[in-house]
């Protein structure tokens, strides 16, 4: 979405050729895909005792496959993510893809293993590996903006202005549905002992936390909105009203009378619509170009 609806069609009115076309993109998205899948099956590795508390019902390890065959997978896709990335980078001579699909998937390990378990830093980090999924893209076309630089046929500050957009809401939006998912398992992370943010600040704590940063976000998609209207953007302002601005304004209303792991659960399930609906807000941007 955010290669179709930004970057091709700024490339595109520059009369510039981006470097991901055709089959280059799709394989970047099949490494992140794979890399996100090598990281969620080692999550559910050492998981396992944690889940089976928290959500018995969506245990996979054991279940539907065995520990041996899960590392073989892990492996095998994080391996694969890696080689992609490297011939990425021969392709279009970014030399980037390749160590960060490797980075990516090792932090993805590491939290795995044990930052999930600590205070804070296992949420920013993962709320930054997404943002990063949009930054990558603008990253693989950043040898098109040093070619053109000097003749300014790319417009590359309206370029980055979108990416910072979109990774930035990307950022705070998993932020604040890290922090609600460990509300919602609090019960299981206590016993195998995590120190997560509801674990050492408490719950009600870790609620202003997070309507701190859902206030954040509302504040500045509502500061959006003015600029949209100011270039008439008035499809735009409305869909971000309606599907992104007051279902958040629902989700802070829910978060301060939310008690049981069902409540943070439908909490959870709000914000995920609310990723969604970010996502296709980027149609907009093709449209009024």
């Amino acid at each position: 979405m955010f290669y179709y609806c930004i970057v091709a069609p700024i490339f595109f009115v520059s009369h510039v050729q981006p470097n991901l076309t055709g089959s280059l993109l799709f394989l970047l998205i099949l490494s992140y895909v794979l890399v996100a899948a090598a990281g969620y099956i080692i999550n559910d590795y050492f998981d396992l005792n944690i889940d089976q508390i928290n959500k018995p019902d969506k245990v996979m390890i054991d279940k539907y496959i065995g520990r041996r065959w899960a590392i073989i997978f892990h492996l095998l896709f994080s391996f694969s993510s890696v080689a992609i990335g490297i011939y990425i980078d021969l392709r279009t001579h970014v030399h980037i893809v390749g160590l960060a699909n490797f980075v990516y998937g090792l932090l993805l390990f590491i939290y795995s293993l044990s930052l999930k378990k600590k205070f804070l830093i296992g949420n920013i980090l993962i709320a930054f590996l997404l943002a990063w999924v949009i930054v990558v893209i603008t990253c693989c076309e950043a040898n098109q903006f040093t070619l053109s630089l000097q003749h300014r046929i790319i417009n590359t500050q309206k370029l980055l202005r979108y990416t910072i957009l979109y990774a930035g809401f990307a950022f705070i939006i998993n932020l604040i549905r890290e922090v609600v998912k460990d509300m919602e398992d609090v019960e299981g992370d206590r016993r195998y002992g995590c120190r997560t943010m509801p674990i050492v600040w408490g719950i009600n704590a870790t609620k202003v936390f997070v309507a701190v940063w859902m206030i954040v976000l509302i504040a500045i998609l509502s500061l959006l909105q003015f600029y949209a209207l100011q270039l008439h953007w008035w499809f735009f302002s409305l869909y971000c009203i309606v599907a992104i601005i007051i279902p958040l304004i629902r989700a802070f209303k829910k978060l301060s009378l939310a008690q049981s792991p069902e409540d943070y659960h439908g909490i959870s399930t709000i914000i995920k619509i609310v990723m969604l609906t970010g996502i296709v807000s980027m149609v907009f941007f093709k449209i009024y170009g």
